[in-house]
C-alpha cells in the first residue's frame, strides 16, 4: 500500500503545476494553523511531498529557463550573422551600382533587351552649420529623459523629489 502511494505521488509531482504546488502548500500551512501550529503526521508527510514536488518543478523550471535562454543567446548570434551579411550583400549592391554608372558615363545610355541603363538627375541640400541658419529654416526637435542615475542617488541620501521614488524589485537568482 506504501509503495502504491509513493508511486501515485510520484506520478503527481509530474503533474502539478507551480501554480498548485504552491496553493496546496498554502492549504497545509492553513490547516496547520488552525490547529495552534500543530503539525499531524499526514500532513507532515504531505509538506514533505510538496517539497519534493516543489524542487523537482523548479529544477524543471530552471532546465527550461537555461534553454530558452540559449535559444534566444542564438537568435542574438543569428542577427549580428544576419547583418553582417547584409551590410556585405548592400556593399556588393552598391559598387556594383557604381559600376553601371561609370560606365554609362562612359559609354552613354544603352538598352539589353527590355532594360535600359542611364542616369537621372537628383539634388539635395546640404548644410554645413544648422546653427548659422536663420530660425525660419530650422526645426528643433526636443527630447528630454530622465537622468535616473543621479535621481536614485539623491533619493538615497534622502531628497525628495516630487513624482519620484525607489521601487524595491525581488528578481530570480539561479546559480
Amino acid at each position: 500500500m506504501k509503495e502504491q502511494l509513493k508511486n501515485w505521488q510520484k506520478n503527481q509531482t509530474n503533474m502539478n503545476s507551480l501554480y498548485q504546488i504552491n496553493k496546496d502548500l498554502l492549504e497545509i500551512f492553513q490547516q496547520v494553523s488552525e490547529q495552534d501550529g500543530e503539525l499531524t503526521p499526514e500532513q507532515e508527510t504531505a509538506l514533505e511531498i510538496k517539497e519534493g514536488e516543489l524542487q523537482q518543478k523548479a529544477v524543471a523550471y530552471r532546465e527550461v529557463i537555461g534553454n530558452n535562454e540559449q535559444f534566444i543567446q542564438r537568435i542574438d548570434d543569428e542577427i549580428k550573422r544576419l547583418q553582417a551579411l547584409k551590410k556585405q550583400k548592400q556593399g556588393l549592391v552598391q559598387r556594383l551600382k557604381d559600376n553601371l554608372l561609370n560606365a554609362v558615363n562612359l559609354f552613354g545610355e544603352f538598352t539589353v533587351g527590355t532594360v535600359t541603363f542611364g542616369t537621372r538627375k537628383s539634388s539635395s541640400v546640404i548644410v554645413e552649420d544648422v546653427n548659422a541658419l536663420p530660425g525660419e529654416y530650422k526645426k528643433v526637435k526636443v527630447t528630454e529623459t530622465a537622468d535616473k542615475t543621479a535621481i536614485k542617488k539623491a533619493l538615497k541620501a534622502g531628497e525628495q523629489i516630487e513624482g519620484c521614488s525607489i521601487q524595491e524589485s525581488i528578481n530570480l537568482k539561479i546559480k
